[in-house]
């Protein structure tokens, strides 16, 4: 999933304040798990711009509505009734959603309300971690399903550096566990460690990056 955390107030309130009659739209995917984009958070955001607003002595009309997924074009068909006539959109969407807003309604400002944070997944209640890098060329394969790109501090493909020490990183030895300590004991219980006695070459970013924004293409779903 995709993690996303609402901007600072301050930064919001300076976006919103030329405008008299925005909509805040939510989406229903990702950023409502991590609770910074969903219906309740919406309702929140909205509510907080109208007491801003009226300590200021300054009106403002804030619609607001959530769709079940702003990365996917057919369900932003919804905010189209709730679009008519705003002056912005605020998104509490990935920067994916904001930029499927953008091409939709290319007369209105479409600004985000989130910043975009990472790949990754919860580890407990309140709390979520990254887990890829989405570099493009996946080799979980070769080090037991652990991702040394997003995990390792210094996205290192040939085991941990100097700096790893009782299964710590040095970057932050209390909180970062070592992610090659983690791949080695993973492939010694898997029985596998002489697959790590293999040299990676250097990683091949044009996977993920080769000029331009990536696609993926499945002929057989193409219409």
């Amino acid at each position: 999933m995709i993690v996303a955390e609402r901007k600072p107030m301050e930064e919001l309130l300076q976006m919103t304040a030329p405008f008299g009659k925005i909509l805040v739209a939510g989406c229903g995917a990702c950023v409502t798990v991590c609770m910074a984009g969903g219906e309740k958070e919406v309702e929140v955001l909205s509510s907080l711009l109208l007491i801003e607003r009226k300590k200021n002595g300054k009106e403002l009309e804030a619609r607001k509505h959530t769709v079940e997924r702003q990365c996917e074009p057919e369900f932003i068909k919804d905010l189209d009734p709730r679009a008519e006539g705003v002056e912005m959109i605020l998104s509490m969407a990935c920067g994916v959603g904001v930029q499927y807003l953008a091409e939709r309604y290319p007369k209105i400002p479409v600004y985000p309300a989130l910043n975009t944070k990472f790949m990754g997944g919860p580890v407990q209640q309140g709390i979520w971690t990254e887990k890829c890098g989405g570099c493009g060329n996946c080799i979980l394969s070769l080090t037991g399903g652990i991702c040394p790109i997003a995990r390792c501090s210094k996205s290192l493909l040939n085991g941990p550096c100097g700096g790893s020490e009782n299964g710590k990183c040095e970057v932050d030895p209390k909180n970062i566990d070592c992610a090659w300590q983690l791949i080695f004991d993973r492939m010694k219980n898997l029985g596998k460690l002489e697959i790590l006695a293999e040299i990676q070459p250097p990683k091949d970013w044009s996977y993920a990056r080769d000029g331009g924004p990536r696609k993926i293409v499945r002929e057989d779903a193409v219409l």
